[in-house]
């Protein structure tokens, strides 16, 4: 017999979402497994899921709009479970993001997170998530869907040289890293400038920031220490900060020069004939 968990809805949005499945899941006059049956998966996941003990997927949700004629009830929530799965400090920087018209963002130490791929991802994620890993993975591959959305933000990235460099994840894992940066080449909204380490100081040396921009909200200011996130709409910081980002792009190659080297650390240092 199936253990049911007593969920309250109210307590996170992966409470909600499963609580909402098991509702409509009966209203519907299935059980798991006849429900299982009908979107390819087991009787057991939709037990895990409606206690909230696994997370959805989006193909799942969709899977269940579907089956339950829900109108994308599922896919709607979905969005809002895995953004959940974020840390608690970064969540509020997050929702700003998606609603963001302009994302303006320096990198000293990593790709940004809306250019990550999985596995370039699962690798920074590892070394101090080990025990929320495929759900925090989750979530940051949940916000990178701003960028596929039909009015995609405008995305202006620097990236230090040492970005490129630095092996996360092991060589394979970074030459993939650097052919999906090399992708946005192709796209319009998407500028990728690299910050040469030949320029010496610069206005980015305190470290990674993001600056924000609304078509009607203040713009935003955005920093991270060590488990915490500072955001701030003071006019004077975004002044101070924009004049800084603005001298960044400036001392950075060109958007051709910079796919240009890219694409030869790729092969430099990452391709199949370099040197381990």
């Amino acid at each position: 017999m199936v253990n049911i968990r007593s969920l309250d809805p109210s307590a996170s949005p992966l409470d909600y979402y499963g609580s909402e499945l098991r509702r409509l899941r009966e209203e519907a006059q299935l059980n798991q497994q006849q429900l299982g049956d009908i979107i390819f998966c087991t009787g057991s996941l939709i037990g895990q899921i409606e206690n909230a003990k696994k997370l959805p997927t989006r193909e799942f949700s969709e899977r269940v709009d579907a089956a339950l004629m829900t109108g994308g009830l599922f896919t709607r929530l979905v969005s809002l479970v895995l953004r959940s799965q974020l840390p608690s400090w970064f969540q509020e920087y997050a929702e700003m993001e998606a609603k963001a018209a302009y994302i303006s963002t320096y990198q000293a130490q990593m790709v940004y997170g809306l250019l990550q791929t999985e596995e370039y991802a699962r690798a920074v994620l590892s070394v101090e998530q080990t025990d929320r890993l495929e759900e925090m993975l989750a979530g940051r591959m949940e916000r990178q869907r701003i960028l596929k959305r039909k009015n995609p933000p405008v995305l202006c990235v620097v990236l230090d040289e040492a970005v490129l460099r630095r092996e996360i994840g092991g060589r394979e894992v970074m030459r993939a890293q650097l052919e999906h940066l090399l992708t946005f080449v192709r796209e319009p909204w998407v500028q990728v400038q690299v910050l040469p380490c030949v320029v010496g100081e610069h206005p980015g040396l305190e470290g990674s920031f993001n600056l924000l921009r609304f078509e009607k909200d203040p713009d935003l200011f955005y920093c991270e220490r060590y488990d915490s996130g500072h955001m701030t709409a003071n006019s004077h910081v975004i002044r101070e900060r924009s004049v800084g980002y603005a001298r960044l792009q400036a001392m950075a190659v060109s958007p051709k020069e910079s796919a240009e080297l890219i694409a030869r650390v790729m092969e430099e240092q990452y391709g199949h004939g370099a040197v381990a």
